[in-house]
């Protein structure tokens, strides 16, 4: 083995990692992605995936795909303004801007790249100032940190501390920026969208939102947290969504209005110096949408799952933390607790992931168990049961 002080100081991180209990490992999977899954060469119930309304191995979406790599090929070969934007790119930015009452959309390649195009876009000067929830996705935090403003955090849903950060900065002639997931993706809980916006309009700032956990999920027609707080475009100027989660497929966008979107398209580094995501699966989330519209039930469906968790959780004094979303928190605490726990339930056949610092703060280590359309009610008591044998 080397001895290349180097490549000693890295793996003296792993090994301190590993001492932790926060080291990370890539698993293998077998099977598409749904419920019952082959991982690692073995059959596991799975409960810690993001495709919430159980799409990304629906029928329809597959077809749709294989379809459009027909007609269209694979890669899309170039930049979308250069000669890799597709009929199918230009049918769903237009079916997802009428999806979410919104002028336009634009399509890129993944939400940490939409997060930090929009951000880097729209602040670009030493004076300008970006205010960011303490529990923002990693995505938010980092295109705060490498935009030129000013990053202030505030303590997590607080918006009086929030209030009294965005008057503090009045009358410096910035640009000001606020910045917030719609449901949090390690807690579960949302984000008070309309207190948020009545800020932003009283100190003349840009609202955009990341709704990346509750497009697809919440509101009426699942167009998202927005949609379900009866909020517009004047009250979220900036909407983010992706594709990659209730939708099943790949990517994201972002939805606004007509000078926004133009301005991104001027302007957003990580749109513009990107290729284009294949036709294919734009095509694809053509025909995932139309599910999330035509199929109503897959909500219905989820929230009964949510509601039976719940309840069997409370009854086995399984401490959740508040949600009413997808996403159902365990909090252990310590990393090694949570990786035990964590063992103990795939040697009974389910899987949940350990999420440990710094993905959360330290000592809030937790299994995040996300629910499914896919899920049937013997699934949610199947791991119940597990959990009535390990908790204790």
């Amino acid at each position: 083995m080397t001895t290349d002080p180097k490549l000693t100081k890295l793996r003296t991180e792993l090994d301190s990692r590993r001492s932790r209990h926060l080291y990370r490992s890539t698993r293998v999977a077998d099977s598409p992605q749904q419920p019952h899954r082959h991982i690692d060469g073995k059959a596991l119930l799975t409960f810690c995936s993001n495709d919430y309304l159980g799409l990304a191995n629906h029928p329809d979406v597959i077809h749709a795909f294989q379809q459009a790599a027909n007609t269209y090929g694979v890669g899309s070969g170039a930049a979308h303004l250069v000669n890799g934007h597709s009929r199918p790119h230009q049918q769903l930015e237009e079916a997802l801007a009428a999806f979410t009452g919104r002028e336009r959309a634009l399509l890129f390649s993944t939400g940490y790249m939409a997060n930090l195009g929009v951000v880097n876009a729209l602040l670009n000067g030493r004076n300008d100032v970006v205010y960011a929830d303490r529990l923002n996705h990693a995505s938010l935090v980092d295109a705060g940190l490498l935009s030129a403003a000013k990053l202030i955090r505030y303590p997590h849903n607080d918006t009086h501390h929030l209030g009294k950060r965005l008057l503090a900065q009045e009358g410096e002639g910035a640009t000001q920026l606020i910045l917030t997931d719609g449901v949090f993706s390690m807690d579960g809980d949302v984000a008070p969208l309309s207190r948020l916006a009545k800020l932003a309009r009283h100190h003349e700032a840009w609202l955009m939102v990341d709704d990346a956990h509750g497009f697809g999920v919440l509101g009426k027609t699942g167009a998202g947290l927005v949609e379900a707080e009866g909020l517009t475009q004047d009250d979220v100027p900036i909407l983010m969504g992706t594709l990659g989660k209730a939708l099943g497929t790949a990517g994201a966008f972002i939805a606004g209005s007509h000078d926004l979107i133009d301005y991104l398209i001027q302007t957003a580094r990580t749109w513009i110096y990107t290729t284009a995501q294949p036709p294919a699966v734009a095509a694809a989330t053509l025909a995932s949408l139309q599910l999330v519209q035509t199929e109503p039930w897959r909500r219905e469906h989820l929230q009964a799952l949510i509601q039976q968790f719940r309840q069997g959780a409370a009854h086995l004094g399984v401490p959740l933390m508040p949600s009413n979303t997808a996403i159902q928190p365990i909090m252990v605490g310590s990393s090694e607790k949570a990786v035990e726990l964590s063992r103990q339930l795939e040697a009974r056949g389910i899987l949940i992931t350990a999420i440990r610092p710094p993905t959360v703060p330290a000592d809030t280590a937790r299994l995040r168990v996300t629910l499914s359309a896919a899920h049937t009610p013997e699934d949610v008591k199947q791991l119940l049961d597990s959990l009535a044998q390990i908790w204790h």
